[in-house]
């Protein structure tokens, strides 16, 4: 291999599983990234892709030729820009997941500050309530709310989120505002009902206690599986929810929801910016982290 194009070509092209789209984004001909990757797959004597009508999937010499790739990939970046000053404008790819309420409610409306100071920073930002695989789906880094169950991968807490109780002002027309705990028994109150996977066990109302944090079951009419459905179903009045601070704000401000029991909130949610390796923090991966950890500082316990 004469140079890094050819790993970076087909990086991009084992990423996006198109030789069409991975040129496309590349700003080269289709022709010309596969007589490159024809020409890799000679030069390291083995088959790194599938080719079909419709799509391209790795072998698995190319999975394992493809971790090594990034890994030389980083490594080449790190090595090109570590004489570069501190505020430097960025330039190139950066591919990130997060969950969708925190790319809607937060991300994507900070984002011209970030583009207008880094014109050249082209930014995939993929937007899921399901954790991804960073390695094998390509993403240079993720930001994630909650434990980090994976030992394996980096993780470096930005911060705890602020958590609420919230209701629609007319399910509080309906039930009446509770001000204790008690209140939400004696009112016959309801809560939306949020699972990662349907038959699992329910969660039930958070609340503090001075002995830490407990559950208080209550009775629900509806049980989904997405957060932004169950933002959406507190928005309709069926019941009582607890969520983001940070992805709640809009609709405080809009009194399309009312906090209730701000005495009574749930434990903060950790919030992780995550990599799969020392590695891979090259200089966009550290902007984009110390830009994340002062955006969402508003939001923060």
């Amino acid at each position: 291999m004469k140079n890094l194009e050819a790993l970076t070509i087909f990086a991009r092209v084992a990423e996006m599983k198109s030789f069409t789209q991975a040129a496309e984004s590349l700003g080269i001909q289709k022709g010309r990234a596969s007589l490159v990757i024809r020409e890799l797959e000679h030069d390291v004597g083995a088959t790194l892709l599938h080719r079909t009508t419709r799509t391209v999937q790795l072998t698995e010499d190319g999975r394992a030729f493809y971790l090594r790739a990034r890994d030389l990939l980083s490594e080449a970046e790190e090595l090109e820009s570590m004489f570069t000053e501190i505020g430097t404008p960025l330039r190139g790819r950066l591919r990130v997941d997060m969950p969708t309420v925190l790319a809607q409610s937060v991300v994507i409306p900070a984002l011209p500050q970030l583009l207008n100071a880094h014109p050249e920073l082209e930014l995939e930002l993929s937007s899921t309530d399901r954790r991804v695989d960073i390695v094998h789906e390509g993403f240079d880094c993720v930001v994630r709310l909650g434990p980090i169950v994976d030992e394996t991968l980096i993780a470096r807490p930005l911060g705890h989120l602020r958590m609420i109780n919230a209701a629609s002002p007319g399910y509080l027309e309906r039930f009446g505002i509770p001000n204790t705990m008690d209140d939400l028994l004696i009112q016959k109150h309801r809560m939306v009902h949020y699972t990662r996977n349907f038959g699992a066990k329910i969660d039930g109302w958070e609340y503090p206690t001075a002995d830490g944090y407990k559950s208080l079951t209550l009775p629900g009419a509806i049980k989904v599986n997405s957060v932004p459905a169950y933002h959406d179903a507190g928005l309709a009045g069926l019941g009582l929810i607890q969520g983001g601070y940070s992805s709640l704000l809009p609709h405080i401000r809009s009194g399309a929801l009312i906090e209730v029991l701000a005495d009574f909130r749930p434990q903060p949610l950790t919030a992780s910016f995550v990599v799969a390796h020392r590695r891979n923090l090259s200089q966009r991966v550290r902007a984009f982290m110390l830009w994340m950890e002062e955006i969402l500082k508003p939001y923060f316990d």
